[in-house]
């Protein structure tokens, strides 16, 4: 009989994420009951002082154990979770206290294998445990991230991804992700897809699965390309020419570029195919429509453009997808 444990350490402190901390033991419990043997996780909560920690969400979370303690411990996996603040502008920043960062350096160092959870990355980044590899973080605190840390290639789109035994995870959700990843690395992938399973977690999503969704971007500041943007959801299987917006929006196809640009980073053709990419997502997830029905109503128009525009901003065929991510029945 298998008796291996791998002790995960999940690093706390004031204002921390609470979802970032509590996700990733639901993810690693599941294991022990899909197997008949000792072999699993341990988990422990550790922070400078055994103190009650206030998460962000007004939670209070107890350690097990101190930071000390923890540098004493044969620890597998350090997992560091994040915190972050909003300004008047509702702009999200990653926070980063020095003594956690000085104590995540300190405990990696005699760690097998290190990951962040969502804006977890900046204290990782903080500590120097990124500099020279490819790395993500939530889509809102990328550029922060590579303002802050130049030496990092920062990456938002993945949902997790691995340097050697450094892990970085988007947020917030993709926190089940990146642990399932790890329960296949120590598990293999069978064990991962059965813990997926019980978590009613159709997907397994792999590292390359994109953690951007339109209707995720940020707000707009001007009601004018929201109207824009609701105008092409609205009429996501018409032609939408950027003739036809500019016309929609009183303004010229030169200004309309100009406006996207600005406002979201992208042309109007782009978000366009992006909106409609992400509409053929959905009904590849979750109807069984042929992808000459999905062409037709996402405004593809045919199946080659449909399987163009996947493979221009997914990487993969609309097939492929739909077999990889395709919800079932539990």
């Amino acid at each position: 009989m298998s008796t291996v444990r791998r002790l995960i350490v999940i690093v706390l402190f004031e204002g921390v994420d609470l979802l970032d901390v509590t996700g990733p033991p639901e993810v690693f419990s599941l294991v022990q009951r899909e197997t008949d043997d000792a072999t699993g996780y341990d988990v422990v909560l550790a922070a400078e002082t055994m103190d009650p920690v206030t998460t962000s969400a007004g939670v209070r979370i107890l350690p097990d154990i101190t930071f000390d303690e923890a540098a004493t411990r044969s620890i597998d996996t350090l997992l560091v979770p994040g915190s972050v603040e909003v300004d008047s502008q509702r702009r999200v920043h990653a926070l980063t206290d020095p003594a956690v960062v000085g104590w995540v350096k300190k405990l990696a160092a005699t760690t097998r294998r290190v990951t962040s959870v969502c804006v977890g990355a900046h204290l990782l980044a903080a500590a120097g445990l990124l500099d020279g590899k490819r790395a993500t973080t939530h889509w809102s605190t990328a550029h922060q991230l590579a303002a802050d840390h130049p030496l990092i290639e920062v990456d938002a789109d993945p949902i997790f991804i691995r340097e050697g035994d450094v892990w970085t995870g988007a947020g917030i959700s993709a926190c089940l992700d990146l642990s399932l990843a790890l329960v296949a690395d120590d598990f293999g992938e069978t064990m991962a897809l059965r813990v997926a399973r019980q978590l009613v977690m159709y997907l397994k999503r792999p590292s390359g699965q994109s953690q951007f969704s339109v209707p995720l971007e940020p707000v707009s500041t001007t009601r004018r390309i929201e109207d824009l943007r609701h105008h092409i959801t609205r009429n996501i299987g018409e032609q939408l020419t950027v003739a036809d917006l500019a016309a929609h929006a009183h303004v010229s196809e030169r200004q309309l570029t100009r406006i996207f640009k600005t406002e979201l980073g992208v042309t109007p053709s782009v978000y366009i195919e992006s909106a409609r990419v992400e509409m053929a997502r959905n009904q590849l997830e979750s109807t069984d429509a042929t992808l000459e029905r999905i062409a037709s109503t996402c405004g593809f128009g045919t199946t080659d453009t449909l399987i163009r525009a996947f493979r221009r901003t997914l990487d993969t065929t609309p097939t492929e997808y739909r077999r990889r991510f395709r919800a079932g029945p539990g």
